[in-house]
């Protein structure tokens, strides 16, 4: 194994694996269907392409007895609270973006607990904190207070805010961190930066290690994802799928779990999605990662409709 999933990553041609996956047959299809569960990443190569697709109905039932079979009916519900809108980064795909003219706000701790009132109030146990990054405004030591804050609230508390070192996730783990999700929102190196122009968030590395700091530190849990349409779908997934079988082999005491989030409009001017993902991709891709992981925890956001989370939320989702 590779000391860094960076190193690993570099092992790969992304154009490549593009191909193997546009050239899967209907054979190989069926050859990964054969194996749900036990999926290896030629299978999963062969379940998220152009062949993939004309099984789906025969994917969507096996993903649905391996979720049946591993959690039941329960789906695990939760709420993102978010801390702060302030970023320094340049990213043209986002709301956040330090370019764009939008009012923006840091939460007080007095306000941290409204908010968490509100929350319980709907009944609610597990808490996602949100932010932009501004290291400056909203940095390890504001992230240490509010989950001080927050954890005699709730049984869960997560995190979604930009990569910190090693040693800010030990500190906050006794503190009640519970998970950290980190996206590395695309697996290819040069649409990476294209779509980070400016910012902290411009190193590609240092984000994608982080899941890596995350495990050494010992966190419970660590959220993975891309966001769908920044590039060739398929071809992310894949290297998505790599990034977690590597994190499984050296970190498995961690528990992982994966999230599809599309690229959705926001607030001022930036990048529309390259490559649409339709809800028939984005179920194969659901369905994809259930047959190779029965384990696993796969997350579907708000953002996407109400229709379509009631469909997929039977395919694999768990959360």
């Amino acid at each position: 194994m590779a000391d860094t999933f960076s190193s690993e990553l570099d092992r790969w041609s992304w154009d490549q694996v593009g191909e193997r996956i546009e050239a899967k047959t209907a054979g190989d299809v069926e050859q990964a269907l054969s194996r749900a569960g036990v999926a290896d990443m030629e299978d999963f190569m062969a379940l998220v392409s152009p062949a993939g697709a004309s099984y789906l109905e025969d994917m969507a039932h096996a993903s649905r007895e391996l979720t049946l079979r591993r959690f039941g009916n329960v789906i695990q519900m939760f709420v993102p609270l978010y801390l702060s809108n302030e970023c320094t980064n340049v990213c043209d795909y986002c709301g956040f973006s330090v370019t764009n003219q939008i009012p923006r706000k840091t939460l007080t701790t007095k306000e941290i607990l409204a908010e968490a009132e509100v929350i319980k109030g709907y009944g609610y146990d597990h808490v996602l904190l949100v932010s932009g990054e501004a290291q400056s405004l909203v940095g390890p030591s504001y992230f240490r207070n509010a989950i001080s804050t927050l954890k005699p609230y709730f049984s869960n508390v997560s995190m979604e805010v930009q990569p910190l070192k090693e040693e800010h996730y030990e500190e906050m783990i006794p503190l009640g961190l519970h998970a950290v999700l980190v996206y590395q929102e695309t697996y290819h190196r040069d649409l990476y930066r294209l779509h980070h122009p400016k910012g902290r968030k411009r190193n590609f590395d240092y984000r994608l290690a982080t899941a890596e700091r995350l495990g050494r530190a010992g966190i419970n849990k660590i959220g993975l994802g891309c966001l769908l349409g920044l590039a060739e779908w398929r071809t992310d997934l894949f290297f998505l799928a790599l990034h977690l079988r590597y994190l499984e082999k050296r970190f498995w005491r961690t528990r992982y779990s994966i999230s599809f989030p599309r690229l959705r409009p926001f607030e001022g001017e930036g990048a529309l999605p390259l490559h649409e993902v339709s809800d028939r991709d984005l179920v194969q891709a659901i369905c994809a990662f259930r047959l190779l992981d029965p384990e696993l925890e796969l997350a579907l956001s708000t953002r996407e409709s109400p229709r379509f989370r009631s469909h997929a939320s039977r395919l694999g989702i768990t959360s």
